[in-house]
């Protein structure tokens, strides 16, 4: 279990890692038994927001929608992994309104690395002009002035850029430190009254 909820926004250009990194995050909080969900852009655009497109009015609905999603697992006490690119500022400071319980990583790779890494080819497509309102092309990405955590893709190795995240939610009390003895309540109420029995408290 989390110690509290939390969403983790992941933001930055197409290809810059957020969604690597995030899945590698979710399986570390797993296997330490933590309730995690991951939204991922593709997967949310293929169900929650499959009627929006790429204008700005759209990708505005796109992340207000999330949030909303985001926030509902927050208040429940989940850790929300959220990787969208989420290009502008004024709507991840909505988001960041919105979920209350909230940290920005910025996912950090130039537009050239990018380009070359281009999984799916959308990079040359737009390039190309057969991609409008593309991020880091034809339309702009807002850089973050106060991310919580920037994880540089370029430079880091995928493990430091985890470990990165990791240590931030150890460091700020979100989530148990590996190897820390964990209790239910159930088991420190136990435990207290053991130590009542025998005097200690």
């Amino acid at each position: 279990m989390p110690k509290k909820g939390l969403t983790v926004w992941f933001t930055g250009l197409s290809a810059a890692g957020k969604t690597t990194i995030a899945l590698a995050v979710e399986k570390i909080l797993q296997e330490r038994g933590i309730k995690v969900e991951r939204l991922d852009g593709d997967t949310v655009r293929q169900s929650l927001t499959k009627d929006l497109g790429f204008s700005k009015e759209d990708r505005d609905k796109n992340i207000s929608r999330v949030s909303f999603v985001a926030k509902l697992l927050t208040r429940n006490n989940v850790i929300v992994l959220a990787s969208f690119i989420s290009p502008y500022k004024e709507e991840r400071s909505k988001a960041k309104e919105t979920i209350g319980s909230f940290i920005e990583v910025y996912v950090h790779a130039t537009v050239e690395e990018c380009t070359k890494r281009d999984p799916k080819g959308l990079y040359k497509k737009a390039i190309a002009g057969e991609i409008p309102h593309f991020t880091g092309v034809s339309d702009p990405y807002e850089e973050p002035e106060h991310a919580d955590l920037v994880c540089h893709t370029v430079t880091e190795s995928e493990e430091e850029s985890v470990q990165k995240v990791i240590q931030f939610l150890e460091d700020n009390n979100y989530i148990e430190k590996a190897g820390e003895e964990v209790y239910s309540d159930e088991e420190r109420e136990k435990v207290q009254k053991r130590l009542e029995d025998l005097g200690y408290l």
